[in-house]
């Protein structure tokens, strides 16, 4: 176990490339949340990811990529995957793509599957990071497995510090929700996680898009299992009213309703971006042991409010042991 985790400035990226080369582990700021990179060529580097997470080992990581040219060396890409990569790349979509017949991926960072998870960020650190570096990184968020994802060098420096080598800062992710999965290595395109890339314009591309089914045992991709993204404090969605001890996440035009501990707004004005881009923080925030429960007022399924129920349905979920 590294004993210090180091703070990096946005200058020191050919530190951070120096030692993802020779290894070790550096978070780094993605527009969606802080991914945790390790080498993903490098068995090694991949275990230590899982190491750092307490990860389960059959949950697949996403390898990240500065370009298409260096994706397609991993993965195959086929009419469809060239267009989604091409209209939404950069950005906060990944793509599960057969793996290439040499792809030099480690095996342990796609579970042992026949596909790779891939996405090219769209942070102008990220994608420098892995330019310097000169490998793909294999990047899940930078927290512990289950856990709250990070959407600042604080949430990482509280959830690993001393357990990895450092966390090149580039301020609060933007987007603040994970990208959307979009499974195209069969014949019809599906979405396995919701995410920062709505499956309405995945459909303008693409025709009919099918949702994930029930969690998997064996996922396909990140964001699969039932319970994930989850606060300490037990999570309760719908919520009209309150009860004792409860804080609140409040969305909405209208007032929060009263008699909770603690308000915290995802969006006063209804506005499903906005809301995405607090969630984590928000649910990080409240999560404190003078809170009995977490309440999360009703949010808009469509758009992003997709992918935000998404996560808090998931984060609600009864824990796993």
């Amino acid at each position: 176990m590294i004993p210090v985790t180091a703070l990096w400035s946005a200058d020191r990226i050919e530190d951070a490339a120096k030692v993802l080369r020779s290894g070790e582990l550096v978070a780094f700021p993605t527009e969606t949340v802080y991914g945790l990179g390790g080498d993903a060529t490098n068995d090694l580097a991949v275990a230590r990811i899982f190491e750092a997470k307490g990860r389960p080992r059959f949950n697949p990581l996403i390898t990240h990529v500065p370009d298409l040219t260096a994706a397609r060396d991993l993965a195959v890409f086929d009419a469809r995957a060239e267009r989604v990569a091409r209209e939404f790349w950069p950005g906060p979509l990944s793509l599960v793509l057969p793996r290439a017949p040499n792809s030099p991926v480690s095996l342990l960072a796609s579970a042992g599957l026949d596909t790779l998870a891939i996405r090219m960020p769209a942070h102008p650190l990220a994608l420098a990071l892995l330019r310097a570096t000169g490998r793909p990184l294999a990047a899940p968020s930078a927290n512990r497995s289950g856990r709250l994802s990070p959407t600042s060098a604080g949430d990482v420096m509280a959830e690993l510090g001393g357990r990895i080598a450092a966390v090149l800062d580039g301020g609060r992710s933007a987007v603040g929700i994970e990208s959307t999965v979009l499974d195209l290595s069969g014949a019809e395109p599906r979405v396995l996680r919701p995410g920062g890339v709505a499956t309405e314009a995945l459909e303008k591309l693409l025709g009919h898009v099918a949702a994930a089914g029930a969690p998997s045992e064996a996922p396909r991709s990140p964001g699969m299992l039932a319970s994930h993204y989850a606060p300490e404090r037990p999570l309760r969605l719908e919520a009209r009213d309150a009860r004792p001890g409860e804080a609140l996440l409040a969305f909405g035009l209208g007032p929060a309703p009263k008699g909770f501990r603690e308000v915290r707004w995802l969006s006063r004005s209804g506005d499903l971006m906005e809301a995405a881009a607090n969630l984590f923080a928000a649910l990080r925030a409240l999560d404190r042991p003078e809170v009995a429960g977490i309440a999360v007022m009703p949010i808009p399924e469509r758009g992003l409010g997709v992918a935000i129920n998404d996560r808090l349905r998931r984060a609600a979920a009864p824990r796993l042991s």
